[in-house]
């Protein structure tokens, strides 16, 4: 009963009390509504891929593509020149695409340093 005084107090009250309580009714129904009927985007419940993990899906898939470019070539599909054509861009691209890797993960990689490596002394 003692939980009913207060809002018993604010229904015997004046209208500024009514508009206090219509305010925090409409506010509880928005919550509601956010809560169970706004459905969130597919594209934010995906992963966020850096730079790195599309720099490895590429590798990944040139190193498939020159797989299934010598298959295709001991099979016959393709002359000696246009596999030798061929498979030269694919290594020239997986080449830079090392190099960029490369790049990346130096960047992030912090080298130890020894004991006496502030001081400048060589032991």
């Amino acid at each position: 009963m003692a939980a009913l005084l207060p809002l018993l107090a604010i229904l015997a009250g004046n209208s500024g009390d009514w508009a206090v309580l219509g305010a925090c009714l409409m506010l509880a129904v928005a919550i509601a509504l956010f809560i169970f009927y706004i459905q969130p985007d597919a594209s934010d419940l995906a992963p966020h891929r850096t730079k790195l993990d599309q720099l490895l899906e590429r590798r990944d898939t040139i190193y498939d593509n020159l797989r299934d470019l010598r298959f295709e070539y001991r099979s016959g599909k393709y002359s000696d020149g246009d596999f030798e054509a061929m498979k030269a861009a694919l290594e020239t691209e997986a080449a830079q695409v090392l190099a960029e890797i490369d790049q990346i993960t130096e960047a992030q990689v912090r080298r130890p340093r020894g004991p006496h490596a502030a001081d400048g002394s060589a032991h």
